[in-house]
C-alpha cells in the first residue's frame, strides 16, 4: 500500500523535476545568447591610451598601445620649399589585445581618433576603414592591406615622399582597424588567454606623438554551451534524473516481481486454508461455506474500521479459520437437531481451545489463533473459553463474534430456519455492549443498512 501511494506521486514529481531541468536548458540557452549577442566596448584617451597597462589586463579582454623602440626620422618638405632637415619621426605602435576569459573572442575592432596630424605608412595583419574629413565632407575608403596601397585607387588624401605613399591624418580623422579572418593571418576568433597583435607605422612631427588620441575598442565574446553554468548544472540535474529514473525503474520491477511472488503466495495460503475450511465446514451440511461467510463478513467490517491492505488480508484469514477447532468435534454433535446436553454443549464449547492449539503453529500469520480462541467470549464477560470482557477481547475476535452470529442468524439450521431482516437487525441492536462490542455493532449495522451486506 505504501508503494502503490508514492508510485502515485512519483510520475508527477518526475515530471515535476524534468520540466525544472527543462527550464534550466531552456534559460540557460536564452542567457548564452544574450552573452554571446552582447557588445563590449572599452574607451581610452590622452595618456590613459598608453598607461594603466596592469589595471587593463585585469579586464575580460585588455587591449594596450605600445610604440617600438625603434625609430627614424625623414625631411618632409609639403611645399617644396627645400627643406633638408629631418622633420618627421616615424612610429610602430603594436596594439596587443589579450584575450582574458574562458571563453573566444569572437569579433573585435578599434577605431583610432587622431588628436594631431599624422601620415599612415603600413599596417598588419588586418584592413584598415579610413575616415576623412576632406573640406567638410566625410570620405570613407577601406584599404585591406596597407602594405600594398595604390594611392590612384582610392580618393583618399596621400603624400609621397621619397617614393613612399601616405595617407594623411588631420585631427578629428579616424581609422577603423577589421581583423583578418585570412587562414594565413588569422585574427580571429582568439581563443582563451591567447592574443592578437595588430601593428601600425605610421609618421608624427617630431617632438609629437598619439597620446592626445582616443581609442574606442569594441568587441563580443563567445562561451561555448558547455562553459555555461546553468547549462552544466541543467546536464548534472539530467544525469541525477536519469539515474533516479532507472532506480525506479528497476525498483518497480523487482516491487513487481515481489508483490506477483506475495500475491502467488497468497493464493496458495488462501487455497490452503479454504480448503482445511471446506473439511470443516462439510461436517455439517447445514453451515456448508460458513467459514468463508464469515471470513468476507469480517473483512468487510475492517475495510469500513480503516484497515487495508495486507492487514486487511490477515483478518480475512484468521476469520477463515476461526472455527478450525470444530474439525475434533463428533459428527453426531455438530448435526444434532435437537436440544445439546450439558456435556455436548460443553464439547461444542471446547472447539475453540483446540482451534487455539491448532492455530499455536501456524507462524506464517501473527495472532492467527486470536479468532478461533477468543470468537465466542462475549463483551460483557459471560463468554467462553477465558470470560473476557469489552477491550480485553482481541478486536478480531470481536468483529468474527459479530460476524459469525450474523451468519449463524442468516443461515437455516437444523434446528431453525433463519431469522428475517428485522429480526436480525433488532438482536444486533439489543445484543450491543451485552454480546458484541457497540461500535463493531453500530458499524455492521451501517453495512446492512447500506446494503454492502446483503
Amino acid at each position: 500500500m505504501k508503494f502503490r501511494e508514492n508510485k502515485r506521486y512519483a510520475l508527477p514529481a518526475f515530471c515535476a523535476t524534468l520540466a525544472v531541468v527543462i527550464i534550466l536548458f531552456i534559460i540557460s540557452i536564452i542567457k548564452l545568447s544574450a552573452f554571446n549577442a552582447a557588445d563590449h566596448r572599452q574607451m581610452f584617451t590622452g595618456q590613459a591610451l598608453f598607461g594603466e597597462v596592469n589595471a587593463r589586463k585585469q579586464k575580460d579582454v585588455s587591449i594596450t598601445v605600445e610604440p617600438r623602440g625603434s625609430t627614424w626620422t625623414k625631411a618632409f618638405d609639403f611645399n617644396n620649399e627645400g627643406i633638408t632637415e629631418h622633420n618627421y619621426q616615424a612610429f610602430t605602435y603594436d596594439f596587443s589585445i589579450s584575450n582574458n576569459t574562458k571563453d573566444e573572442v569572437s569579433a573585435f575592432t578599434f577605431k583610432l581618433t587622431f588628436g594631431t596630424e599624422a601620415y599612415l605608412m603600413s599596417a598588419w595583419n588586418g584592413a584598415l576603414e579610413i575616415h576623412q574629413d576632406q573640406d567638410g565632407t566625410e570620405y570613407i575608403a577601406t584599404v585591406p592591406d596597407l602594405r600594398e596601397f595604390h594611392p590612384e585607387n582610392y580618393d583618399l588624401y596621400t603624400v609621397n615622399f621619397d617614393g613612399e605613399d601616405l595617407i594623411r591624418m588631420r585631427p578629428g580623422d579616424y581609422l577603423v582597424y577589421l581583423p583578418s579572418s585570412s587562414q594565413g593571418a588569422m585574427e580571429i576568433p582568439i581563443k582563451p588567454s591567447e592574443g592578437s597583435v595588430p601593428g601600425i607605422i605610421m609618421y608624427v612631427a617630431i617632438g609629437s606623438d598619439i597620446n592626445d588620441s582616443t581609442l574606442v575598442f569594441d568587441y563580443k565574446l563567445h562561451r561555448l554551451l558547455t562553459q555555461e553554468p546553468l547549462f552544466l548544472v541543467a546536464v548534472a540535474g539530467l544525469a541525477v534524473w536519469l539515474i533516479a529514473l532507472l532506480i525506479y525503474a528497476i525498483t518497480s520491477i523487482q516491487i513487481r516481481k515481489y508483490k506477483e511472488r506475495h500475491e502467488h503466495d497468497n493464493e496458495i495460503i488462501q487455497e490452503s486454508i479454504e480448503t482445511f475450511t471446506g473439511f470443516i465446514d462439510a461436517k455439517d451440511p447445514y453451515t456448508n461455506g460458513h467459514s468463508n461467510r464469515v471470513a468476507m463478513y469480517t473483512r468487510q467490517i475492517a475495510e469500513e474500521m480503516g484497515y487495508s491492505g495486507e492487514e486487511l488480508d490477515r483478518i480475512y484469514y484468521v476469520a477463515l479459520l476461526h472455527d478450525c477447532g470444530k474439525i475434533g468435534v463428533p459428527d453426531n454433535i455438530l448435526g444434532k437437531p435437537g436440544r445439546l446436553d450439558d456435556d455436548e454443549f460443553e464439547i461444542i464449547k471446547s472447539h475453540t481451545v483446540r482451534g487455539g492449539e491448532i492455530l499455536s503453529h501456524f507462524k506464517s500469520l501473527s495472532n492467527v489463533g486470536e479468532g478461533a480462541l477468543y470468537h465466542h467470549e462475549r463483551y460483557d464477560g459471560r463468554g467462553y473459553p477465558e470470560g473476557k470482557a469489552g477491550e480485553d477481547i482481541p478486536l478480531i475476535a470481536r468483529m468474527i463474534c459479530v460476524a459469525d452470529s450474523f451468519d449463524a442468524m442468516n443461515s437455516n439450521r437444523v434446528y431453525r430456519k433463519k431469522l428475517t431482516k428485522e429480526d436480525i437487525i433488532n438482536e444486533i441492536r439489543e445484543n450491543k455492549g451485552k454480546q458484541f462490542d457497540p461500535e463493531i455493532a453500530d458499524t455492521f449495522l451501517r453495512l446492512l443498512k447500506e446494503g454492502k451486506i446483503k
